[in-house]
């Protein structure tokens, strides 16, 4: 289980998830339709409802093995007046979705704890808020891998040249297939995990800094 954290924390992931994958999609079609593209809106996509977003056998996933994912905004690059510079925003638009969800939750922790509001009542919020900030951390991270499809190799894609995105998209399936090896054969834990790791403690760190 995600984190290893017990089954009594399970509505706490099941919430996290749901605003996690939410504000993460609704990101990615708010961005492209502000940049022309009414793709997702005439989808349905953009909205904060969170049924036209999750993919049930990601959510499961994400909890069991802690990689995951909704289901994918479709985005349609040739309504961008400047489609790279367009392309990338909607891309980093879903994972700082989660870096800010995580920046939130840490600063209502704070205040929590500082001020003490919540002795008394009757639901704990610091564990809830502990899972909060670790996933949305690991949706940031986990999303700005450059493996596809995910939205650190679509970021890629629009940074380098029309020659190599061509090339990129030969060999396209076999980074896809690189990424399904890395999580069946468990090797994510000696190659993913440390990542995600690093880029959760860095945050908490920094996080730390700007608020105690």
């Amino acid at each position: 289980m995600l984190f290893s954290q017990s089954w009594a924390d399970l509505p706490y992931i099941i919430i996290t998830i749901i605003i996690g994958f939410t504000l993460h999609e609704f990101a990615h079609a708010y961005v492209a339709y502000k940049f022309g593209d009414p793709t997702a809106q005439k989808q349905g996509r953009l909205t904060l409802n969170p049924i036209a977003h999750l993919d049930p056998l990601g959510a499961i996933f994400i909890i069991l093995v802690g990689f995951g994912w909704a289901r994918p905004v479709p985005v349609n690059r040739y309504y961008f007046k400047r489609p790279r510079l367009a392309g990338v925003l909607v891309s980093l638009a879903g994972p700082l979705s989660n870096l800010i969800l995580a920046f939130i939750g840490f600063v209502l922790f704070v205040l929590l704890y500082k001020t003490g509001i919540t002795n008394g009542l009757p639901f704990d919020f610091f564990p809830f808020l502990q899972i909060f900030i670790q996933m949305n951390l690991l949706l940031f991270a986990f999303n700005l891998i450059p493996l596809p499809p995910l939205d650190g190799y679509r970021i890629i894609e629009d940074l380098v040249s029309s020659r190599v995105r061509a090339k990129m998209s030969q060999y396209e399936v076999y980074g896809s297939i690189l990424f399904i090896v890395l999580v069946v054969t468990g090797l994510s834990n000696s190659t993913i995990f440390p990542y995600i790791r690093f880029v959760q403690g860095f945050f908490i760190n920094l996080f730390q800094s700007i608020l105690l």
